[in-house]
């Protein structure tokens, strides 16, 4: 009996040892395998970026090629990066010309209020049945007083009472993303305006050829948006090779339009990647400016700008 008992005991003992061994080598094995999905999204999230890159890289190359003295939507740059497969996944890019937008660091020109730059805001503004009063929030936000504009202005005091406090900038907008902080903004107002502005380091002219029909109505009081279909119908047959071209248009006729706000070619434009490697996908955001010698990067963000 005593015999029996003890070779029990010993199988229980053997079976728990192969059962404790048995989950120890489950539980190192999905570590391992774990750790090695772990490495190759490092892995692909890296190459990714590298593809990214190397589209940031075409696009300034396309840009470098491309006649600086007049910018169209039948160049060759704006049209997409057709699907590209690479290796275990896909690249999609494109370039936008911001200079169809509207740069709402113009707002503040050698330290002043630009009254003619804040006047198209707020026709834009208006466009979008957004409130205009926030064209003076802007201005409060990256001017460099404290001094709030009269009579929607929102300085410091209308920020240190949130919770986290925080401070007008005082300085240009870095990103439009900014405006979510602004007295006035909600998610809705900002993703409705966000398609028509953008923010630029430098004061820029808005280019008739590649301005949506929105921004071509904030440039004269009273044009509508049959005119600036009209104009945009004139500009697809054949773009506008000078600014003239595009003022002495019928749809302007008797409208005061600003002939010092307009150009018929860009400086600075928007590239946009989305590569894809098994599980991993990138998103990069550029601002590309364009001068005479050569293409910089001014802002690279993974992620939306």
């Amino acid at each position: 009996m005593r015999h029996r008992t003890e070779r029990g005991v010993a199988l229980i003992t053997a079976l728990l040892v192969v059962t404790l061994a048995t989950l120890i080598a489950v539980a190192l094995t999905t570590r391992q395998q774990l750790d090695i999905r772990r490495t190759a999204n490092i892995l692909n999230n890296d190459q990714a970026y590298r593809y990214a890159l190397g589209g940031e890289s075409w696009a300034s190359r396309i840009l470098t090629r491309d006649d600086p003295h007049s910018d169209h939507l039948k160049e060759l740059w704006a049209i997409p990066l057709p699907p590209t497969f690479i290796s275990g996944g896909s690249l999609h890019g494109h370039l936008e010309d911001l200079q169809g937008r509207f740069n709402l660091n113009n707002l503040i020109k050698e330290g002043q209020v630009s009254d003619k730059d804040l006047a198209r805001l707020i026709r834009l503004l208006t466009l979008l049945e957004l409130s205009p009063a926030l064209a003076q929030v802007i201005i409060d936000w990256i001017d460099a007083d404290t001094n709030p504009q009269i009579p929607d202005g929102a300085e410091d005091n209308a920020y240190l009472g949130k919770t986290p406090a925080y401070r007008t900038a005082n300085q240009p907008l870095r990103s439009p993303s900014e405006l979510r902080l602004l007295a006035g903004f909600t998610e809705a107002s900002y993703q409705k305006l966000l398609p028509y502005i953008t923010v630029l380091p430098t004061y820029t002219l808005i280019n008739v050829n590649t301005a949506p029909a929105t921004v071509l109505q904030i440039l004269a009081t009273g044009l509508t948006e049959q005119d600036a279909q009209t104009l945009i119908a004139a500009r697809t047959e054949q773009p506008f090779a000078t600014t003239q071209d595009f003022l002495v248009q019928d749809a302007l006729a008797g409208l005061p339009v600003d002939a010092e706000a307009l150009s018929v070619n860009s400086a600075y434009f928007l590239f946009t990647a989305q590569v894809e490697i098994d599980r991993a996908i990138v998103h990069l955001t550029s601002i590309l400016h364009r001068t005479s010698a050569r293409i910089l990067v001014v802002m690279r963000s993974r992620g939306t700008w």
